[in-house]
């Protein structure tokens, strides 16, 4: 399975992120702390947010590992956004290594990334895609279980756009969860799913921690908050939040550096980042 990390909050360099802290995702590519197996190397992404440009996120992926693409140390060293979404792959039911099932996977202003595995997949596509509509159907570029989720996800979007931007994500991520649930039920002969998902449009953003196995927790997943994310002389950590200052959040499948405040995610919730940078941690509740 993979590892990924979202940030939200004030403008940073993505090398925060991805190469400077003590275990990155560059490092977590080759050295996940969390996971059985230390190797993501079947390719990575990037998609940050510059607003002041427009609202549809810039995309960076390649099919290499994360620690041998000298143009992602590069581009980290430059790159400043307020919102960014970085992803290692670890192949698992679509071994293929290309581009296009690298993650985050866009549409219109949404990123979207998956840590985990949805049960059965192979047997439930085709009965998945028969439930998109053209336009989320046409958006299917790879051939795998994450990006047929983020089409799902695309279509309960666009049921909700009534809904405040969060609660629309919210709520539309939940309900792509139960759908893909389902199927998967009737399908994976009881195999468990593990669905670690995030979602953003730049300005707010919903992450889970989820799996349908009984008494185990789930993939890892770490939130940290606080006022800003530094990284000075080779050390990040994350400064003490003030008082009526907006913040910056991190979720990462695992914690990026040593210092003190990093918070467990609990099985099966959700984290709400409001574009205010509160941080409201949900459970999974309409989600078999």
């Amino acid at each position: 399975m993979c590892r990924f990390t979202l940030y939200l909050g004030p403008a940073i360099r993505m090398s925060a992120l991805v190469t400077e802290p003590r275990n990155s995702l560059i490092r977590q590519s080759f050295e996940s702390q969390e996971r059985e197996e230390p190797l993501n190397g079947d390719g990575f992404g990037v998609a940050w947010y510059a607003h002041e440009l427009e609202r549809e996120p810039a995309l960076f992926r390649s099919i290499t590992p994360a620690w041998n693409n000298a143009n992602l140390q590069s581009i980290a060293r430059v790159v400043k956004s307020h919102c960014i979404l970085a992803h290692v792959r670890a192949a698992t039911q679509v071994r293929s290594v290309s581009e296009a099932n690298c993650h985050p996977f866009v549409h219109a202003q949404y990123s979207f990334m998956h840590n985990g595995d949805l049960a059965g997949f192979s047997a439930l596509r085709r009965e998945l895609l028969a439930l998109l509509s053209d336009e989320a159907f046409e958006a299917i570029r790879g051939s795998t279980d994450s990006e047929h989720l983020f089409a799902l996800l695309v279509d309960e979007l666009r049921r909700r756009e009534s809904l405040p931007p969060l609660e629309r994500m919210a709520a539309s991520l939940e309900a792509t969860m139960a759908r893909a649930l389902e199927l998967s039920g009737r399908r994976a002969g009881g195999a468990p799913s593990y669905l670690n998902l995030a979602l953003s449009d730049g300005q707010c953003a919903v992450v889970t921690r989820f799996t349908s196995e009984p008494d185990y927790a789930g993939e890892s997943l770490h939130l940290h908050r606080g006022r800003r994310y530094v990284c000075e002389a080779g050390v990040c950590r994350m400064v003490p939040p003030e008082k009526n200052a907006a913040g910056a959040v991190i979720v990462a499948s695992e914690r990026l550096s040593d210092d003190p405040g990093w918070e467990l995610v609990p099985r099966n919730h959700m984290v709400l980042i409001a574009p205010t940078r509160e941080v409201e941690l949900r459970p999974l509740v309409h989600v078999a």
